[in-house]
């Protein structure tokens, strides 16, 4: 699979994010597409974006149209995701009134989709819940969230257990919609995998670092029911399981020093023990629905993922596929000028000669994704 970053909150500066229009694949669909069927890809992720999407009470899917009807002529499938961190300048995090909202904009969203398209939907209601509570209560990731000015409080500490529980009402409330107009429809429900280790001067501390650890489970658990039922999760609604997986997913409690995977620290967990996690307590199929490296450690971190999922598969864990992402280059949701490095095309923005948005193929990333879609071929969907 191959994902593009469609990210469209409000950043810590206040700016709007469009990530689909900053690495120009907007213009650029038809072209990006034809590079993914070239390569053999059959799914692409896509975001939608509720913020983006939903302006002053009107939904606006001319957008997902297009990109919709751009699959249908690449033969390609979309895993569409709802929302992408982005709300309505109306809607807060903080309010419950976030959870009607959203299933009005998820069935309109399923609504747009089935105009388009007569295959079975895959969609992510909304992305990495447990992150974007994080982020707005402990970060100024996502603004107007996590402020500590009088004038525009935002959230704190203490609020990000409730916002993750309000979203996972939405999330619940979504499936919902989208089901009373496509009961066929799948959902995947995406969030990231970490492990966490006391500093080594400090041992007493792992009891916190494992508590911290077990935050990642929470959504799902809250899905499945498996915590506060009384928000409506059930074991069905734990349909897909999408794991993200990158570098920085391990760290040292209280310090947050990262247990860097370029030097090898051996405190590490390989992606092999991470999945048996998920595998044996949720018994769910799951793809690795983001991982990708930067620069020059792009192919080593492929192939490190890549043989990691196929021994999960001897192993009998159900990895059905591996998403790249971003597929295409993106910049830093705070610093537009700063190019992530991270997808199988660089792009080019600005460049006089080749024009807005030109693709460029990272080589030895390249090599090392046709090498591994030899070599485990079912993941070519």
């Amino acid at each position: 699979m191959g994902g593009f970053e469609g990210a469209d909150h409000i950043n810590s500066h206040g700016t709007p994010l469009d990530m689909v229009a900053l690495s120009h694949h907007h213009e650029h669909v038809d072209d990006d597409y034809g590079l993914l069927r070239a390569w053999g890809l059959h799914t692409v992720r896509e975001s939608m974006g509720w913020r983006l999407c939903e302006r002053q009470g009107r939904f606006d899917f001319d957008r997902v149209r297009r990109f919709a009807r751009a699959a249908n002529r690449h033969g390609l499938q979309i895993q569409w995701t709802l929302m992408h961190y982005g709300t309505p300048a109306d809607v807060s995090l903080l309010d419950d009134k976030l959870c009607e909202r959203f299933a009005a904009f998820a069935r309109a969203a399923a609504q747009a989709i089935a105009e388009c398209s007569c295959e079975v939907p895959v969609y992510t209601p909304i992305n990495e819940m447990g992150f974007l509570a994080w982020g707005a209560a402990q970060t100024r990731l996502f603004h107007p969230y996590g402020q500590d000015d009088e004038a525009s409080p935002g959230a704190t500490p203490s609020d990000g257990f409730d916002i993750k529980c309000r979203l996972v009402k939405a999330a619940l409330a979504g499936m919902q919609a989208i089901r009373e107009v496509e009961p066929r429809a799948r959902f995947m429900h995406v969030e990231p995998i970490v492990h966490v280790v006391a500093p080594p001067e400090q041992p007493d501390l792992q009891a916190l670092a494992d508590e911290v650890a077990s935050y990642q489970w929470q959504v799902w658990d809250l899905l499945s029911g498996a915590l506060l039922p009384e928000l409506g999760g059930r074991p069905h609604a734990l349909d897909l399981i999408g794991v993200n997986h990158y570098h920085s997913g391990q760290w040292e409690v209280i310090t947050e020093r990262r247990l860097d995977w370029h030097l090898n620290d051996p405190r590490r967990r390989p992606l092999l023990e991470m999945l048996r996690w998920v595998w044996q307590r949720y018994g769910r199929p799951m793809a690795i629905a983001e991982t990708s490296h930067v620069g020059e450690g792009r192919a080593a971190w492929l192939d490190e993922v890549a043989s990691q999922v196929r021994q999960a598969r001897t192993c009998g864990i159900p990895v059905e596929g591996v998403c790249l992402y971003p597929i295409v280059d993106r910049p830093d949701w705070n610093d537009f000028g700063h190019w992530h490095h991270s997808g199988l095309w660089d792009c080019i923005p600005g460049e006089a000669v080749c024009g807005e948005g030109q693709r460029r193929l990272s080589l030895a990333y390249a090599r090392a994704v046709n090498s591994w879609m030899q070599r485990l071929p079912e993941a070519r969907s």
